[in-house]
């Protein structure tokens, strides 16, 4: 039975009560998932790591419930607003139940992996569920959950089927959960041993992921949608994947029937990864009849420098350019530059996808970048479609809208 607000350290004081600022005040009220430290004008005792902090408005009224932190600036990550609520065993099962309910009907048989829960925009604050064929992936975001992580585990575990369940965590709650908690990044908290990749389905294809070890959970998921209009637009094309990683993009551009693909990374592990996944799909014969290349390079270098060839679709993903804030000018003018790079080694009436995963810059400005790049060419060029975050992906606030990606032809 999982009663989540009955932790044994905390269960003998009385409740945590927190007051905030107005301004903290409103921004719960308009649905904002976190409350700062700076937010907090006082509270009635010191908390402890992982319970629930009650959140009271001006007026002494009951605002928010959460979970508290005492060492991050991201106080308490609220769990409900509104009207109080008993978070007990009954409302935690539903709340799964609930988030389970959002993704029936979005999957069929040939994709077995998708994300189960999305953080704070399914209302599980710092918390990621990923489900890879017959294993999930538990990563988690904030040291919060690690008090109550058997109970969750168990949770999951009623309601989400599965072979085994891995834990991963941030870097930065890495030292504490190991020293308070005894619990490590890639652990394998239920279920059968793994000792290498899995392997799961995306829309009929094949791909590894490196649960234990491997970036995020072990697969850029939330680029589906992309990778599906990707192949739409590939056939007899020459196709460069830009931060290829595990060659996600190119291997459905290889089954949308591009003549050849070449990934340029500058992780020699992504590519032997790709490599992989490549031969994992050799059954499907638009992509044994594909040929795929490998580069290994940096991005920006490699396309400053005369190219031997040119490209009819080149993808741009890479990593986040902006990890801060203080970092959003000059990734803003970074994507710019890495645009025009992309488009410099385009064929005439070739296609650029740019794609960014920094959160820090809007949508909005990632798109005028890319505009701005292509309008400085002096090339003719349309704009096909622009993109964001995918359905198992939610985004209900600022700081999670992450995701956006361009698509234009020349």
């Amino acid at each position: 039975m999982l009663v989540i607000d009955c932790l044994k350290t905390v269960s003998s004081l009385p409740r945590l009560r927190v007051r905030v600022t107005a301004a903290a005040e409103s921004m719960i009220r308009s649905g904002h998932p976190w409350l700062f430290a700076d937010s907090v004008k006082d509270q009635n005792r010191a908390g402890e790591l992982g319970e629930l902090a009650v959140i009271f408005d001006r007026k002494d009224a009951f605002l928010a419930i959460g979970l508290f932190d005492p060492d991050s600036p991201i106080r308490v990550r609220i769990l409900h607003a509104g009207k109080p609520r008993n978070i007990d065993a009954d409302w935690w099962r539903a709340q799964l139940k609930q988030t389970l309910e959002r993704r029936r009907g979005l999957f069929d048989d040939q994709t077995t992996g998708w994300r189960c829960i999305n953080g704070e925009s399914d209302g599980w604050p710092g918390l990621v569920l990923d489900h890879y064929d017959g294993s999930l992936v538990l990563k988690l975001y904030t040291a919060s959950w690690l008090p109550r992580l058997d109970e969750i585990v168990a949770l999951i575990d009623e309601q989400v089927p599965n072979e085994r369940m891995v834990l991963r965590l941030s870097r930065n709650i890495q030292k504490l959960a190991q020293s308070q908690f005894k619990k490590s990044d890639g652990q394998i908290l239920q279920g059968a041993p793994l000792d290498g990749p899995v392997v799961f389905l995306e829309s009929g294809l094949r791909f590894e992921a490196d649960i234990l070890r491997g970036q995020k959970t072990g697969f850029f998921l939330d680029q589906r949608e992309n990778r599906r209009h990707v192949e739409t637009l590939a056939s007899g094309r020459a196709v460069l994947n830009a931060f290829s990683f595990s060659g996600g993009f190119s291997l459905y551009a290889a089954r949308g029937g591009a003549r050849s693909v070449t990934d340029l990374d500058i992780s020699a592990h992504a590519l032997e990864s790709a490599k992989r996944n490549f031969r994992l799909n050799q059954s499907v014969s638009a992509v044994a009849r594909c040929a795929h290349n490998t580069i290994q390079a940096d991005t920006f270098e490699w396309l400053a420098a005369p190219l031997k060839q040119k490209f009819d679709l080149v993808i741009l993903d890479p990593p986040s350019l902006a990890k801060r804030e203080a970092e959003r000018a000059g990734a803003i003018a970074a994507y710019e530059k890495l645009a025009a790079l992309g488009i410099a080694a385009l064929n005439r009436g070739g296609i650029l996808l740019a794609a960014s995963c920094s959160a820090h810059v809007t949508a909005e400005e990632f798109f005028e970048a890319v505009r701005s790049a292509a309008g400085k060419t002096a090339r003719p060029f349309s704009e096909l479609r622009t993109t964001r975050h995918a359905t198992d992906h939610p985004a209900t606030f600022k700081e999670a809208n992450y995701l956006k990606a361009i698509y234009l032809k020349f």
